[in-house]
């Protein structure tokens, strides 16, 4: 919902807080580029009737009353599409979690910094004066339609004989590198933590993160495609591995872990057979979990053995993998992955993660 002035439109914001006090510095920064109209947690309405582009939630995150009274709320199916914007503590686990869990669209985190804020709050609740913010919307939600339309042609339908064609995932490949390019990464995770789960959800941020990693590195645009087509790619081996396994609400055990781990070997096999991928993307189907000292699978590759774009994928598939959010663990921060990343040493390509450094951190 915006208002308009004159010629000018303008947003309406609904912010709810738990401590209106505690939330007035957020208050004056949304000013600049809102109307915002202020309420107690306990006082959000039962029906907005159309009159907010969004709400911005200040509470306790880890106050069970302040949580349940959200909640109570947003899961109405008149604030079910509302965007919402929410302020963290600080950037625990925790906090994190608990927003995500209520269906954060994005969060911010304290100390606020006015600049940041009113950046994320137009791109969150865009007006009918950011027609630019609106299209890139556009354009980022093609690209993870075009992305998911891929994994679907893997997970459902290649497991009952459908093939894959190199062309299916060709055709993908530019909208997902141009969501990159002009909304942003981080865009990209948010919209794909809140609509996908599980094993979807870990190869399209792997995507989102192989295309940024790429255009960070300043590769050719034809480069940055075989990064972003071998990304999208790299778990179509997974489509043969039973769905508890891969859905298990918890740790796996040996046995399991094994079963998944073929998953490398079945998807190479699989592309090998239908004919038509290239041999480095083959290669990073079969190889993406190997370990330069030679401590990977599943044929135990050391050093020189690995190509370049398989450590590129390696790389963006741990780090998707550790600041994912799973059943059995809290997910990391993006800070947290990338440091233990680092105490891998010689596990990985350290030189190609500190290039991967300013992706990692700018989530």
């Amino acid at each position: 919902m915006t208002l308009t002035t004159g010629s000018r439109t303008r947003r309406r914001l609904l912010l709810a807080s738990d401590r209106t006090d505690r939330s007035s510095d957020l208050w004056a920064i949304l000013q600049c580029a809102a109307d915002v109209d202020t309420t107690l947690t306990s006082g959000i309405p039962d029906r907005p009737d159309g009159r907010f582009s969004g709400i911005v939630v200040d509470i306790n995150l880890r106050s069970p009353e302040s949580v349940l009274q959200v909640r109570s709320k947003l899961c109405a199916e008149v604030y079910r599409s509302m965007p919402r914007l929410f302020v963290l503590a600080d950037a625990l686990h925790h906090e994190s979690m608990q927003a995500w869990a209520l269906g954060a669209t994005d969060t911010i985190s304290r100390p606020l910094d006015a600049q940041v804020v009113l950046q994320r709050v137009r791109a969150a609740f865009p007006d009918d004066n950011d027609s630019g913010a609106a299209a890139n919307a556009n354009v980022l939600n093609r690209g993870i339609a075009a992305a998911h339309a891929v994994l679907v042609k893997i997970f459902e339908n290649l497991p009952a004989g459908v093939p894959l064609s190199f062309s299916d995932v060709m055709e993908a490949e530019q909208e997902i590198l141009m969501a990159i390019k002009l909304s942003s990464l981080r865009d990209w995770l948010a919209t794909v933590g809140r609509h996908h789960t599980h094993t979807y959800r870990h190869c399209l941020f792997v995507t989102g993160f192989a295309a940024a990693f790429a255009q960070q590195l300043g590769m050719r645009e034809e480069d940055q495609r075989r990064l972003a087509r071998a990304a999208l790619l790299h778990d179509v081996g997974k489509a043969f591995i039973p769905v508890a396994i891969l859905d298990k609400p918890g740790k796996l055990d040996n046995e399991e872990k094994n079963e998944i781990r073929r998953h490398a070997r079945l998807g190479y096999e699989a592309l090998l057979r239908q004919g038509g991928f290239p041999s480095e993307m083959l290669d990073v189907v079969l190889h993406h979990h190997e370990m330069l000292d030679g401590s990977g699978y599943p044929d135990g590759l050391r050093g020189d053995q690995i190509s370049d774009i398989v450590r590129l994928t390696t790389i963006v598939d741990i780090h998707a993998a550790l600041v994912e959010k799973r059943a059995y663990r809290l997910p990391f921060t993006h800070a947290k992955s990338f440091a233990t990343m680092e105490e891998m040493g010689g596990k990985i390509d350290q030189h190609l993660l500190q290039a991967f450094r300013p992706v990692a951190l700018g989530c």
